[in-house]
């Protein structure tokens, strides 16, 4: 059943907290086979029902449950590596957590209901908080709370937006259930002022958990302080949920005749976040902070190729499938910087080719890959996104999305290679580099390669049946 993809990690991860470190810890792997299993069978209709009152299996929600399990099954592998190297007193809290993460964010793929994705959004903060707080220093107290309250205020506005559609229903009296599938049926029917101010709210409220500028600044504490496996899970699944909940209602606003206005406000979003990630990117001092803002940039390059529509919607959603795959190996690499420097000052991370070799790869070609460098995927994406602008004139728009690229590419290119090329200066290693450690990442990379190389059709189809419904193409 479709249920199974949520309900399993949540009851898996309720038992964690009582058990043993290693016990906990092969219960984490053991969810993560058992999840990518169960998306598998719903990726192919193999199980039903396939639609409930709730929940419902949608292109775009299985596009986004696909990625997130493949992540899940490799960060929590890089976990128990990870947990067998460092001290940390919560470590059942910290793996229960991460399973209950993996929950709340399944359910968020799987939703249809329109309160059932807030619930579901907002769940995911509640079980994602304690992985930011887990080493209970007082920066990450800090990142926490404000974690918990800007995205509480977002997720309230959100509400908001949620009551405001359904008063759209109300005031043309149409009786359909709340759900995204029968809203979208009756779209054209309902009062186009409320639906555009729930729009507004809701891009307002999930784009803070998606990471939207102005609504951003909870995302770089966060990632800074969370550890490597939780940034990577943050980072690579939990934004493209946030991103779902915009996207739904992207859709029904294009089904009711309302799309030029929707678009025009997902491509403000999305272009001021790329110029504030270029902005605050130049000068930054912790390696992990530069990866969040990188996110922030990433996220608004997906939101404005949605925005854009037509074969830049395709290139929006190959964006978000690569985005995941390398931001979450950069993540790792970046975990195992950790363990072997002792910090997350990029000053202090000095030699690393010579120290840690194989990191130094996976970083180099993680920092290549998001910086939209051939032949990873990335590349691919915005160049469909830039052609897309064009084909639909937006010239003004593309002109700071390429600009916000180039400042970008700039200002992150010069700590990465300081970071990686730079000389040692009498720097030791405290944990060596290990295969173990060093695998995850990798496989990953080679992931986003070979989708470069080779789309399977069932993905194919699925991204195309995606943006088919705000009239996205592939063929240009």
């Amino acid at each position: 059943m479709l249920q199974l993809v949520f309900s399993v990690p949540i009851i898996a991860g309720s038992a964690v907290f009582f058990l043993p470190v290693k016990l906990g810890r092969s219960i984490l792997m053991a969810t993560a086979f058992l999840h990518s299993s169960i998306t598998a069978l719903e990726w192919f209709h193999v199980t039903g029902p396939l639609q409930t009152k709730y929940f419902s299996n949608t292109p775009e929600g299985m596009l986004v449950l696909a990625i997130m399990s493949f992540l899940f099954l490799f960060i929590s592998l890089y976990t128990v590596f990870y947990m067998a190297e460092v001290e940390m007193s919560k470590e059942p809290i910290f793996n229960a957590s991460m399973m209950l993460f993996l929950g709340a964010m399944s359910m968020v793929a799987v939703a249809d209901h329109i309160i059932m994705l807030w619930v579901a959004v907002e769940a995911t903060t509640l079980t994602s908080a304690p992985l930011i707080f887990v080493h209970r220093s007082k920066e990450s107290l800090e990142a926490t709370w404000k974690y918990v309250l800007i995205c509480s205020v977002g997720i309230a506005l959100a509400l908001l937006g949620c009551f405001f559609i359904i008063f759209s229903m109300e005031m043309v009296n149409i009786h359909v259930p709340i759900s995204f599938s029968s809203l979208n049926v009756v779209a054209t029917q309902l009062n186009p002022v409320w639906l555009k101010a729930g729009f507004v709210f809701i891009v307002i409220g999930y784009g803070t958990k998606m990471g939207l500028a102005p609504m951003h600044t909870w995302l770089p504490d966060a990632h800074s302080e969370a550890p490597s496996p939780a940034s990577a899970l943050l980072s690579g699944a939990l934004l493209n949920c946030a991103f779902l909940g915009v996207y739904r209602c992207h859709q029904l606003m294009f089904n009711a005749g309302l799309g030029a206005y929707s678009s025009n406000v997902l491509i403000a979003f999305g272009l001021t976040s790329m110029l504030v990630s270029a902005v605050f990117i130049l000068n930054q001092t912790d390696y992990k902070r530069m990866l969040a803002y990188s996110s922030i940039e990433n996220m608004g390059i997906i939101a404005v190729g949605i925005g854009i529509g037509g074969i830049a919607a395709f290139g929006a959603m190959l964006h978000m499938i690569h985005h995941s795959l390398v931001k979450s190996s950069l993540f790792l690499s970046a975990g195992n910087i950790l363990l072997g420097y002792g910090t997350k000052s990029i000053a202090k991370t000095r030699g690393m080719l010579k120290l840690f070799p194989r990191t130094a790869l996976t970083f180099f070609a993680g920092f290549a890959g998001i910086s939209g460098f051939p032949p990873f995927g990335l590349f691919i994406s915005e160049f469909l996104i830039i052609l897309g602008a064009i084909k639909a004139g937006r010239y003004v728009a593309i002109s700071i999305f390429i600009l916000s690229l180039i400042l970008i590419f700039a200002g992150a290119s010069r700590l990465a290679m300081q970071m990686i090329f730079s000389d040692r200066e009498n720097v030791e290693q405290l944990i060596p580099e290990r295969w173990k450690r060093t695998l995850p990442p990798i496989v990953l990379l080679l992931t986003s390669l070979a989708l470069v190389i080779w789309l399977p059709d069932s993905l194919y189809l699925t991204i195309q049946n995606a943006i088919s419904s705000i009239g996205g193409t592939v063929n240009g």
